[in-house]
């Protein structure tokens, strides 16, 4: 579903993704990890259409985006950290605008939000503007723009922070009936718990490039000691360990006053 081909791109000086590849499988919920820096947010940005890469290839269902992204963009969702809210409008003003701009039919958009403001219990702050919101609103509101259309593809950028236990549980419930109904998913998160938790495959980069990427049903198995055959037993132990390797020092990190 999703194809990226030796994706480079440079800020100034300093380069974002130095010949990124991977592939996403069509259905699969993927979760895509590193460190701050590592060029996570610019992935999705160039594979959202935000940014454009300095060279290489995107693909999306089979379709070269840079030549098809009017027709693609149709078939995505998107919510970013950043949120991408419009703080002058209310809440139901907002998923209103977005649904008709995916052109959802007026009475079938109102029905969806509607449901979508009950589901997260915003319907009481539905006529209010969003920047009275709080953060966890804020992000509950981006979340339903960004599945309003019923998205084949959808990224989501660090969705979980701020949002209550209980709400991260319908939001996760929404995202596996999704992909059961097909659709495809990229997750980044620095939870790493949610991630193994959630997605089919993982990917960590590190330094603009995948370090490791594996299937989660394998990441218990993965050998990381060939002599005492000793097993990982998380993915933050093989994150740890292979953003270790790839540059990053390993001595212990601390304070000379404590």
């Amino acid at each position: 579903m999703i194809e990226l081909r030796n994706v480079s791109k440079k800020f100034g000086s300093v380069s974002a993704l130095d010949s990124l590849s991977f592939l996403v499988g069509e259905g699969s919920f993927f979760g895509l990890v590193g460190p701050n820096g590592a060029g996570k947010t610019t992935t999705i940005n160039i594979l959202t259409g935000v940014v454009r890469s300095d060279s290489g290839q995107v693909k999306m269902s089979g379709n070269n985006f840079e030549t098809r992204s009017i027709e693609l963009k149709k078939e995505i969702g998107v919510m970013p950290e950043g949120m991408a809210l419009f703080d002058g409008l209310t809440g139901e003003e907002h998923l209103t605008f977005v649904s008709r701009v995916y052109g959802i039919a007026k009475e079938e958009a109102k029905r969806r939000v509607e449901e979508l403001l009950a589901l997260f219990e915003l319907n009481g702050a539905g006529a209010q503007l969003i920047h009275t919101y709080s953060q966890g609103m804020k992000k509950k509101l981006s979340f339903a723009a960004a599945i309003i259309h019923k998205p084949k593809i959808l990224f989501l950028d660090e969705p979980f922070e701020s949002v209550d236990p209980i709400q991260r549980k319908i939001m996760r419930e929404i995202l596996r009936t999704m992909q059961q109904n097909g659709a495809t998913i990229v997750l980044t998160s620095h939870t790493l718990e949610t991630v193994e938790a959630l997605c089919d495959e993982v990917a960590i980069m590190n330094k603009g490039r995948i370090v490791f990427q594996s299937r989660t049903e394998d990441i218990r198995k993965k050998i990381k000691d060939e002599v005492s055959q000793e097993t990982y037993q998380s993915l933050e132990e093989i994150f740890i360990d292979v953003v270790s390797q790839d540059g990053t020092q390993k001595e212990k990190r601390k304070l000379s006053w404590l």
